[in-house]
């Protein structure tokens, strides 16, 4: 055990005693065991897609997951399929949240063929030194989204395809190499500690305060923070692996998936639909911008975003707690914020009384526009773990001249209007996350005869924050129409 797991368990044991008994499948050894036992005969409980898909990322060890919702045989036919893209530090279960709750089940209905991507790190997408079982409880769905292998499985329902696509188009089947876990570094111990160690008091002076103010058993947060700090402890292991940015899912992650989709679905122009939210809009914004750029083909028949700009700078968004991390030395002590572990312990204080941090609902969903329990769902399902150094270069859009790449040198926003696609730009009235005006800001930057801009929400109500353009209880009677009409407008080959 290295000093870092060591003092790890020391910040959970000093806060809550001693830890819960772990399985004896965590150790890197036996977790290699079950990865060679285990059964793919079925898609994880967590996939509620027709079909699991698996797509290898060239020159990386990363495999992303793609769920897959195939249009019934009624449902009108379509020229190009469709790829959702999700918001950072999240997976598709955003797009699936329930029956009644699914933009992905309603655009297949609609006939598109309708395909939602993980980026890595996200949801199901899986690295070849990953070897975790997919477990249903919120903090494993949250930290642990890797499935324990990965075999060819063919069935009506719930099909696993664990084949990879070359840029050429060429379909390989692949074995996954057993390889050791990854070591963390030594160079970052003292850092990741300390920050460790100062979210642990700063969570428990929380818990502590509001278990004074409210004679209320708070066992199941103390449970869910033992455990999120278990699932972190155990991601250590790999945590230098998470050292990607947002270039690394525009120039790898993005067309390896786009190649995949087009491979398979076989439109006859080779291009797709695309809907981005949030983050998934700015990487479909900015692949425009550098096809543009290039003078080259994106493969996009037409795109809509919902809630996405290159550039925050004129609105007030609440993403701009995201500066502090522009300090690199700051970023560098933690490589990784594991977004999922935080919303999982904080969400009960902001779900029950005294309500001490009630406005994190408002930066997902405005007043009565979500049933409680699926926001719940929502919270501890869809959020994951990310590297800082994406953070770190989504800040750049807080600054003059907006998003830019890694290098600081190319600004996605100065080239936006010379992409010839249809763009569909969304917002919501209350989405605070990203604004009307920030929303627009890239909009107003679009030739007007390819732009379609809409803003959702009425002063009397229904009002749209950040997630309910996708997912609130009025999206399905107001804003898919919206998109399927234009999708509708743009589907001729």
């Amino acid at each position: 055990m290295t000093p870092l797991h060591s003092d790890l368990r020391a910040i959970a044991r000093f806060s809550f005693g001693p830890l819960p008994r772990r399985s004896l499948l965590r150790s890197p050894a036996l977790l290699r065991q079950a990865s060679r036992s285990s059964s793919t005969t079925d898609t994880p409980s967590v996939c509620t897609a027709d079909e699991l898909h698996y797509v290898r990322v060239p020159n990386s060890d990363w495999k992303l997951a793609l769920w897959r919702y195939l249009p019934p045989a009624d449902a009108p036919k379509r020229n190009h399929p469709l790829l959702l893209l999700s918001g950072v530090g999240t997976n598709a279960i955003g797009y699936d949240l329930s029956p009644d709750s699914s933009f992905a089940r309603h655009m297949c209905a609609q006939g598109f063929d309708t395909w939602t991507m993980e980026v890595r790190g996200a949801g199901l997408s899986t690295r070849v030194v990953d070897f975790k079982d997919i477990s249903t409880t919120p903090t494993s769905n949250l930290l642990s989204e890797n499935l324990a292998s990965h075999k060819n499985y063919d069935g009506q329902q719930g099909v696993i395809a664990s084949q990879t696509q070359s840029f050429s188009g060429q379909d390989s089947s692949e074995t996954l190499t057993k390889r050791d876990l990854i070591p963390v570094s030594e160079d970052n111990n003292s850092g990741i500690v300390s920050q460790l160690r100062d979210l642990s008091r700063r969570l428990l002076d929380i818990i502590e305060e509001s278990q004074k103010m409210v004679p209320l058993p708070f066992t199941t947060l103390r449970e869910r923070f033992v455990s999120t700090i278990e699932e972190f402890h155990d991601r250590l292991d790999v945590i230098d692996s998470y050292d990607w940015d947002l270039d690394d899912y525009l120039e790898d992650d993005l067309p390896a998936v786009i190649n995949y989709v087009r491979g398979h679905s076989r439109p006859r122009d080779g291009k797709l639909h695309a809907v981005g939210h949030s983050m998934g809009g700015i990487l479909l914004y900015a692949i425009l911008s550098k096809c543009g750029f290039e003078r080259e083909d994106s493969g996009f028949a037409s795109i809509a975003t919902l809630g996405s700009s290159l550039d925050y700078t004129s609105s007030r968004s609440s993403l701009k707690w995201l500066l502090p991390l522009a300090n690199p030395a700051q970023a560098f002590k933690v490589p990784v914020i594991p977004l999922g572990g935080l919303m999982a312990v904080t969400f009960p204080l902001a779900a029950r009384p005294p309500y001490f941090m009630s406005w994190l609902n408002s930066q997902i969903s405005a007043h009565d526009m979500m049933e409680p329990e699926l926001l719940e769902k929502l919270v501890l399902n869809n959020f994951c773990t990310v590297p800082s150094k994406l953070l770190l270069q989504l800040t750049t859009a807080f600054y003059d001249g907006g998003l830019r790449d890694r290098s600081g040198s190319f600004l996605y926003k100065d080239h936006i209007a010379k992409s010839n696609v249809p763009i569909l730009a969304i917002a919501g009235d209350q989405d605070l996350v990203c604004p009307p005006e920030a929303v627009y800001e890239t909009a107003k930057l679009i030739p007007p005869h390819l732009l379609k801009y809409k803003v959702f929400g009425e002063p009397g109500g229904p009002h749209y924050a950040h997630y309910d353009i996708v997912g609130g209880r009025m999206a399905a009677v107001q804003v898919y129409p919206c998109i399927v009409d234009f999708f509708n407008q743009h589907d001729y080959v």
